[in-house]
């Protein structure tokens, strides 16, 4: 395939367009970041990443469990020409903006800089009372 209609295709899909805003706003972020951020299972979220790869959008790096992805810097002009687009849209889509939010509220979580709690699921879960160490129930 001409790998410039490919990258065309590639962001035509809403979940893909979900996942280039949030790295557009927060640089580097990892896989179960993505997944808490936009509420999509992990499979899902895998897939859209790798077409998006595939079709040069990203670059990524892996950091013991966790895989850290962000915005090529080898994008070509109509890319970056497109992420301006999808820049634009922030304030139009609503999903973009709870995508945000979620996103915000799960960075904090990090730690030096990196992920270090894997899934929320599972961090609520750690965090239950009944998994607590006896000095932090007092």
């Amino acid at each position: 395939m001409d790998r410039d209609a490919e990258s065309f295709q590639s962001v035509a899909d809403p979940t893909r367009l979900r996942l280039l805003n949030l790295l557009l706003q927060a640089g580097e972020i990892c896989v179960c970041e993505m997944v808490d951020a936009l509420d999509v299972p992990q499979y899902n979220i895998s897939r859209h990443l790798h077409v998006l790869a595939s079709a040069g959008w990203l670059e990524d790096r892996r950091l013991g469990k966790w895989i850290y992805y962000r915005i090529s810097e080898k994008l070509k002009p109509h890319q970056r020409s497109m992420l301006r687009a999808i820049e634009q849209l922030r304030g139009e889509r609503p999903d973009f903006q709870e995508d945000e939010r979620r996103a915000g509220r799960r960075l904090k979580l990090r730690r030096g800089g990196l992920c270090c709690v894997g899934l929320v699921s599972r961090i609520g879960a750690a965090l239950s009372p009944k998994n607590k160490p006896e000095a932090a129930k007092a």
